[in-house]
């Protein structure tokens, strides 16, 4: 093996493709395997799509996802096209609804946008197009199907480097023992006291604090987002 080479896959060997976390080293290590230009991104796009194809998607996954789609070089952009067409999480529905505008707003970092989408997508799923509202009481929650709200939480945590996602918020929510005040003011919904106004006053990037994002139902208090971060989806 050429020494280049044997360099590019000891460092691949270090990527931790198990952890749920990602630590500032991995970043870090990517970072450098990057470096090394098309033979180690070529690497990692064929490790990736392997992973993909045995749907073992992690947020470093999206990380690397993320390297990939951001080099100049076409005959990687060419091989991200092949690859990745749609994307890298699989975008399971129980109800046949597309989540591909979804994972390309994420993808692009769009936040807020994705923020509107998921919020209608939920609607979607909770049937509300023929009712004349755009938000869902808590009532509405149990009808939600698990495989969708994973591949919508999956969505946000893949392309946030596993900031943001429901799941997220409700570790949080756990970790504060089910406190309301407590967990808006740890996403930081609520700043001295005081509740965000949407949209200029919550942080729509990767600077916000984990779980910020998505939100959800944040103006009409916490039965909602209560039985939504209860629901069997997470379990």
């Amino acid at each position: 093996m050429h020494p280049a080479e044997n360099k590019i896959q000891q460092l691949i060997d270090r990527i931790d493709f198990q952890s749920i976390e990602i630590s500032s080293s991995q970043v870090e290590l990517i970072q450098e395997i990057s470096q090394y230009g098309l033979p180690a991104l070529s690497s990692l796009a064929h490790i990736l799509h392997k992973r993909q194809l045995e749907l073992l998607i992690n947020p470093i996954d999206g990380l690397i996802y993320d390297k990939l789609i951001s080099d100049p070089n076409s005959d990687i952009q060419e091989l991200a096209q092949t690859y990745f067409s749609k994307g890298i999480v699989p975008l399971i529905s129980e109800k046949n609804i597309d989540y591909f505008e979804l994972q390309q707003l994420l993808q692009r970092k769009d936040f807020l946008q994705a923020n509107i989408v998921t919020q209608k997508k939920i609607c979607e799923l909770a049937n509300l197009q023929n009712k004349d509202r755009e938000w869902l009481y808590f009532t509405d929650i149990a009808s939600l199907p698990i495989l969708d709200l994973q591949t919508i939480d999956k969505l946000w945590r893949i392309h946030s480097l596993n900031r943001f996602g429901f799941s997220i918020q409700r570790q949080i929510w756990i970790s504060v023992e089910y406190d309301w005040t407590s967990l808006l003011n740890k996403i930081q919904w609520i700043i001295d006291s005081n509740l965000c106004r949407y949209p200029n006053e919550f942080t729509w990037d990767l600077n916000a604090p984990r779980g910020h994002l998505p939100l959800f139902n944040q103006l009409r208090g916490p039965q909602a987002l209560t039985f939504l971060l209860a629901h069997p989806a997470w379990n």
